[in-house]
């Protein structure tokens, strides 16, 4: 495994990039001190090796992803049964993962003293990569600065290569714990196979059973209890669990996904017991759960459309872009009965 070449000139600012204000300590309701910890290229090795010495005790692992929107919906056939997954594999080939959170904890829904939260920082520049424009705004507004991404991000293909040996995939003992996760999942297995996403959906299941065995879909979780509907952070609200950090940042998502799973399973547990197993590996609109039958909502028009891109006006022939930056952007309503592409904060 070879470690990228650092281009930069200035050493001293490559190895300290200037502080971001979605990373850091932040108190918590009950007083504890958490950690939400940046991490570019220059400490990447460092964190990764972090990381690697506390999965094995602290195996519940909550992720979210922000990534440059969805720029195309694929024209399907009559009667086509994975509109959903050619909509998800269509733009996760074509575009990059932006930034990662990734949060520990234990059976118990305890943290580690000190960092229990990374943001993994990727690679990404404004000017050579592909995006959709409302959703680079929105990440804007939340503080991402991509000109930071662009001079100290993570290269992607290296993370891949120690995300494989970090014991967070491949292994039965972790359990991921996600929110309307297929973007999220279609993004990580594309770093860790270097390659584009399987033609079947059925192919990209295989995979993801072998690289994640054990994963769980708050969203789809909240289709077996009534009452429940909205985004993460309404079903946050639902469950009385505050926020740490701005939205829109994936440390921060993820670390309330975390807290939230752990309130959901003290909510519905009987007598002190939650069966989990019965929504181990289902994604939220992928596979062949009910979810995936909702209606979907969203335009079918799928006419012409420009994708912004600030280095040329790129023109992909019957594709149409979506202020979409993370799943939680792209809900499943449950009362309406549909896919519903608005946000619900």
């Amino acid at each position: 495994m070879e470690k990228p070449d650092d281009d930069n000139n200035n050493e001293s600012e490559k190895d300290h990039p200037p502080n971001n204000s979605a990373s850091g300590f932040f108190k918590t309701t009950d007083g504890r001190t958490i950690e939400i910890r940046d991490v570019w290229q220059s400490n990447l090795d460092e964190e990764m090796g972090k990381i690697r010495e506390i999965v094995h005790k602290y195996p519940y692992i909550a992720m979210d992803t922000e990534f440059p929107g969805v720029v195309a919906h694929p024209v399907a056939e009559y009667g086509a049964t994975d509109q959903q997954y050619q909509t998800l594999r269509c733009n996760v080939d074509m575009l990059k993962l932006i930034q990662l959170g990734v949060t520990f904890a234990d059976e118990k829904g305890e943290f580690i003293d000190g960092c229990t939260c990374w943001q993994f920082n990727f690679k990404f520049s404004l000017t050579d990569d592909m995006y959709a424009e409302d959703s680079i705004e929105l990440l804007k507004s939340s503080g991402i600065d991509f000109h930071k991404f662009e001079r100290y991000g993570i290269d992607i293909t290296y993370f891949g290569e120690l995300l494989m040996m970090s014991g967070l995939v491949l292994n039965n003992d972790v359990k991921w714990l996600t929110f309307s996760s297929s973007f999220d999942f279609g993004y990580l297995m594309k770093t860790l196979t270097g390659t584009d996403l399987p033609l079947e959906e059925s192919q990209f299941l295989e995979l993801f059973h072998i690289y994640f065995p054990n994963s769980y879909d708050l969203k789809f979780m909240m289709t077996a209890y009534d009452g429940l509907y909205g985004g993460l952070a309404a079903l946050a609200d639902t469950l009385e669990v505050q926020r740490i950090g701005p939205m829109h940042q994936a440390g921060s998502d993820s670390l309330l996904t975390s807290q939230t799973y752990f309130k959901f399973i003290q909510k519905y547990s009987n007598n002190g017991v939650f069966d989990e197993s019965r929504f181990c590996g289902e994604m939220c609109g992928i596979g062949t759960n009910h979810t995936k039958f909702k209606k979907y909502a969203g335009s079918t028009n799928n006419i012409n459309n420009t994708i912004s891109n600030s280095n040329s006006n790129l023109t992909l022939p019957r594709v149409e872009s979506s202020s979409f930056t993370n799943r939680d952007d792209m809900n499943y309503n449950n009362s309406n009965n549909y896919y519903n592409n608005n946000n619900n904060y």
